[in-house]
């Protein structure tokens, strides 16, 4: 990927994400999703498979994607967000998510590595709410309190249809729209990368 690929790819995630960070109401705040108690960082760090996602702008080109997440030393995790668009060509971001509450993981601020982050340090930062965790760290789902942005996450890249259906439920329960859902893309539908 070139430089000013990398650099429209993360301008853009960081407006998306800025717009909802900026979308979330204060006086609604009660009316927000609710997320898990607690996340085990330390588990819930390694690769994680979008099994389905709310259309989010800057993953418009995206037939498949994963996110990588590791544990720094300071508390705060490392983030690669990959991207194989249906032309089979790999697509990435790095970032950094952090606590938006000291000690608390539930609730998270993700800023990714670009020029308008670094010029606006503080500003380009998107909700990444841990709204459920299954016991064993295999699925989970994210969102954002507005509700525009859902992720549906397994360590693999496929799920059985029971837990595909219980994920469903717990994201209409909070008061998410699974009728939007773009779902992930068969491996024989894409495309081979060069």
């Amino acid at each position: 990927m070139s430089i000013r690929q990398a650099l429209k790819i993360g301008a853009v995630a960081l407006a998306a994400l800025w717009i909802s960070a900026c979308a979330t109401n204060p006086e609604t705040e009660s009316m927000a999703p609710k997320t898990v108690d607690h996340v085990d960082l330390k588990r819930y760090q390694g690769t994680w498979y979008e099994v389905a996602r709310l259309p989010m702008f800057f993953q418009r080109n995206c037939a498949q994607s994963e996110a990588h997440y590791t544990l720094k030393d300071d508390g705060n995790i490392a983030v690669t967000n990959r991207c194989r668009t249906i032309e089979g060509k790999w697509e990435e971001a790095t970032g950094t998510a952090s606590p938006q509450i000291k000690g608390k993981t539930d609730k998270l601020w993700v800023v990714f590595d670009n020029w308008f982050s670094n010029l606006f340090p503080g500003v380009a930062k998107g909700d990444y709410w841990v709204l459920y965790v299954s016991p064993d760290y295999k699925v989970a789902l994210v969102g954002s309190p507005n509700r525009k942005f859902l992720w549906l996450l397994s360590r693999t890249p496929q799920v059985p249809d029971s837990v595909r259906n219980d994920m469903l439920m717990k994201a209409q329960q909070q008061g998410y729209d699974t009728t939007k859902l773009i779902w992930r893309v068969a491996d024989s539908k894409v495309g081979k990368a060069d």
